[in-house]
């Protein structure tokens, strides 16, 4: 596998989670990862170096997250006793 299909794999892999970065550890974890860990950081030197590199060559476009503001509650009627 080369480098740049390393790269693309691995940025496919995170424009299918919704993300933008994901940390080492993360992608540890991840048993669904497209390539291992250490063959990326074998080939680019660190993680850090892995993750410039594939927003470099294949820049990933993430939905922006659209907050709806909470329904405001309803003010209880209160009523007069005479």
């Amino acid at each position: 596998m080369t480098k740049h299909m390393m790269l693309r794999a691995l940025s496919e892999y995170m424009q299918a989670k919704g993300v933008d970065t994901v940390s080492l550890s993360d992608y540890k974890a991840d048993e669904n990862a497209p390539v291992r860990d250490y063959l990326l950081r074998r080939k680019f030197g660190s993680w850090n170096r892995v993750l410039a590199a594939a927003k470099h060559r294949f820049p990933i476009e993430v939905a922006p997250v659209v907050e709806t503001p909470a329904p405001k509650p309803k003010k209880a009627k209160v009523e007069k006793e005479d």
